[in-house]
Parts: structure tokens; C-alpha cells; sequence
């Protein structure tokens, strides 16, 4: 991953934190805190890609089902 990419990253990833805290603070329930990181990290993610830790956890799950004889 670029150097600008994951700064962007870390920067999305505070800012997602921080919304959190503050819902937090205002009483939300943490089911919704909860859902709302899930949602707002998985939006990241497709924002940002990580290709070398997508590529990584291919090759983990490759090896994987070929130890399980899949």
C-alpha cells in the first residue's frame, strides 16, 4: 500500500473512531455503534483497498483448503 494511501487510511480509520466515541457519548446503543464501525470500516475498505493483505489472505486460504484437501 502507497504511503498516501495509508495515511488516507489511518485518517479514515481515526475519524470512524472518533464518530464512535461521540455516539457513544450521546447515548447511542453499542449495537448501533457496533453496526455503524462494521458498515463504516467495510466502506473503507472498498475506499482503500489493501491489495497486499488481500493478496496475503489468499494465499493463507489456499493453503488452508489445501490442508483440508478442498
Amino acid at each position: 500500500m502507497e504511503v498516501e494511501d495509508r495515511k488516507n487510511k489511518v485518517a479514515g480509520l481515526e475519524a470512524i473512531k472518533n464518530k464512535a466515541l461521540d455516539m457513544a457519548s450521546q447515548g447511542f446503543d453499542s449495537l448501533e455503534v457496533r453496526e455503524f464501525v462494521t458498515d463504516a470500516t467495510k466502506k473503507l475498505a472498498f475506499e482503500i483497498p489493501d491489495e497486499e493483505a488481500f493478496k496475503k489472505a489468499a494465499k493463507a486460504s489456499g493453503k488452508f483448503k489445501l490442508s483440508k484437501g478442498k
